[in-house]
């Protein structure tokens, strides 16, 4: 970790009452904070645990835009340029999500219509021939 980002997250840390930091984070140095490690043993309750495990779970989205979302490397300028990218890499992200959970429903949705209409017209077809 470069001292940049060191200095950015301690600043990050001493505004918050708590942090949930994995294995790797030692050494924090920061003020009035408690500081949550991953498999620690004393003092965690069931609230923290539950906290711990969503941190868990935020690691591997993380990983992903930074991979499929362009997250890793920023081509704005200053500090407002990588709130930019962030916002930007989550939106895409969001959309990936929605466009997959489309790709899934809408052959459902398709030939749910598809049979709706057929048993429409199915019936007003017979209905004109004077079956019923």
């Amino acid at each position: 970790m470069n001292p940049e980002q060191k200095s950015v997250l301690i600043s990050t840390v001493e505004r918050s009452k708590e942090a949930y930091v994995d294995r790797g984070y030692k050494g924090h140095g920061a003020i009035d904070t408690a500081v949550w490690i991953v498999g620690a043993k004393r003092g965690v309750t069931t609230v923290i645990k539950k906290k711990l495990k969503r941190r868990n779970a935020v690691e591997p989205v993380i990983g992903h835009m930074k991979n499929d979302g362009r997250l890793g490397r920023n081509f704005l300028k200053g500090s407002e340029g990588d709130a930019i990218n962030a916002i930007l890499c989550g939106a895409g992200h969001n959309l990936r999500k929605i466009l997959r959970l489309l790709a899934l429903l809408c052959p459902r949705i398709w030939t749910s219509f598809i049979n709706e209409i057929s048993k429409t017209f199915s019936a007003q077809i017979i209905f004109a021939q004077g079956r019923i």
